[in-house]
Order: C-alpha cells, then structure tokens, then sequence
C-alpha cells in the first residue's frame, strides 16, 4: 500500500503539479479508474499501472519529468502523498465522470479522435470509453 500510495503521489506530481488541487485530484482519479478497469493498460497494483510503459509520460525514460518526480524531496512530496492516500480512500468524489485516460489541451492524441471528453479540468481533457 505504501509502495502505491508513493508512486501515485509521484504521478500526479509528474503529470499535474503546475495544475490546481481541482486539477490534481481529476488525474489522480483518472489512475484509479485506469487500475479499478483491469484493462489492458491497468497493471497489477496502483503502482504498476502509474509505471506502465508509455501510459504516463511522467515515467517514460526520455520525459524531463521523470527526473523530477524521482529526486522530489521529502517536503515537495509531502502534499502529493496525503492526496495520493486521501484518493486511495475514496475521500474525493470522481470530477471525471469515470474517465481512464487524458491529455493536454497543447495536444490532441490519435486515440481521442471523434472521442467526447467526459471533462475539461485546468489544462487537461477526460476521456471514458478508450479501447
């Protein structure tokens, strides 16, 4: 559970740090979501799935985040850590609407394409419903 609860903080640090808590809260969900699926791109635990290749860009070898969220300080992670565990035990409703996937507003990836967004959160576009 600890070793969720770090890398689900560590995630959405890498992925929504610049964002609002509103903002880190829907892509928290969006991970939970992903894990609760089973699917193909959920993993195993919390954790696996944060860390599964190309799922999360934050963890891809080549991301200049990736550096970031693995040399994050104590003090730095410290929020992310209680949202990560807050999120874990379901104390924040899903803004979602059940969403397993997004991106950025800067881009617009071949997967969402004729896809409806289930919302738009600070800077990021949900999506449910992706094969």
């Amino acid at each position: 559970m600890q070793k969720d609860i770090d890398v689900l903080a560590r995630t959405i640090y890498g992925e929504a740090r610049g964002e609002s808590r509103d903002g880190q809260i829907a892509v928290g969900w969006v991970i939970l979501n992903r894990y609760r699926t089973g699917r193909w791109f959920a993993g195993e635990t919390i954790a696996e799935t944060c860390t599964k290749p190309f799922q999360f860009s934050c963890w891809n070898a080549t991301d200049p985040n990736r550096e970031k969220l693995l040399n994050a300080t104590e003090a730095v992670l410290k929020p992310f850590w209680d949202l990560a565990e807050r999120l874990i035990n379901d104390e924040y409703k899903d803004p979602t609407g059940g969403a397993t996937h997004y991106h950025t507003k800067q881009v617009k990836p071949k997967w969402a394409k004729f896809k409806t967004p289930t919302a738009i959160i600070g800077n990021h576009v949900f999506y449910n419903n992706i094969d």
